[in-house]
């Protein structure tokens, strides 16, 4: 069941997904070879609980920890850890979810980590480019995979492949909520957008190609061809306005 949110409840999102920006946005400044990802989780905790929220991934199905942080190959839900420590090179997909007074949160920005490849830093620039692509969709009237078309387009223009295990989807008083929002698809299939909806919207793209696997920790999707995989993602309200980016501070 889809559930539309009211300006009240629109509110208390954005309250939510500022958290998040805030906390990705330090993160940032934090990323730098000779860090370990345990060391960005433990701030990420700290900051979301001086903000008056609760990490949502924490305990979320047995997660254990505040963020997910995915380096190289590992497309998303990598477990953060002292030994994960982060070489020149990398990059590193962080994905922060923050609980705040009933209301969830959720965005991911990949980062590299100090001096990057070009190919690599392509990857990263279409990968986000598709996001707010896709997001250009986001207005009542569209379907879902409206989205979903612009965003495999675009990807699959630059010469590299969307993951189709893992998708968007709905968010409000659960993390997960209905529609789900694939990053692959026919434009004018699936639910139509109307007012109040909030997606959020993750294209996880690969350099080479689609295939994921899961490792033994039953939580870290790595590429399934070793190559290297980048996320970005945006919760988005649609509104008579068009879309509103709840997780952009500006």
């Amino acid at each position: 069941m889809i559930i539309r949110k009211g300006k009240v409840e629109l509110k208390k999102m954005r309250k939510a997904n500022l958290i998040v920006a805030s906390v990705l946005d330090h993160l940032g400044t934090l990323i730098k070879p000779g860090v370990t990802t345990k060391e960005l989780d433990s701030v990420a905790e700290e900051m979301i609980s001086i903000a008056g929220g609760q990490p949502a991934f924490k305990g979320y199905h047995g997660f254990p920890a505040s963020v997910c942080t995915s380096i190289n190959d590992e497309v998303v839900h990598g477990i953060p850890s002292l030994d994960k420590v982060l070489i020149e090179g990398d990059i590193l997909a962080v994905d922060v979810g923050v609980r705040y007074d009933g209301y969830f949160g959720d965005a991911a920005k990949t980062f590299p980590v100090g001096a990057i490849s070009s190919e690599l830093q392509k990857l990263l620039d279409v990968t986000c480019e598709s996001l707010f692509l896709g997001i250009g969709k986001v207005c009542a009237g569209n379907r879902v995979q409206d989205i979903s078309a612009v965003i495999q387009q675009h990807v699959e223009a630059g010469g590299f492949s969307v993951v189709r295990e893992f998708v968007g989807h709905g968010i409000g008083q659960s993390l997960h909520e209905d529609p789900q929002v694939p990053n692959f698809g026919v434009a004018g299939k699936g639910p139509r957008l109307v007012e109040g909806m909030v997606l959020a919207i993750e294209p996880m793209v690969n350099s080479k190609g689609p295939g994921v696997r899961v490792l033994a920790d039953k939580w870290t999707a790595v590429t399934a061809d070793g190559g290297y995989s980048a996320h970005f993602e945006h919760a988005v309200a649609v509104t008579e306005n068009g879309p509103w980016i709840l997780s952009d501070p500006s």
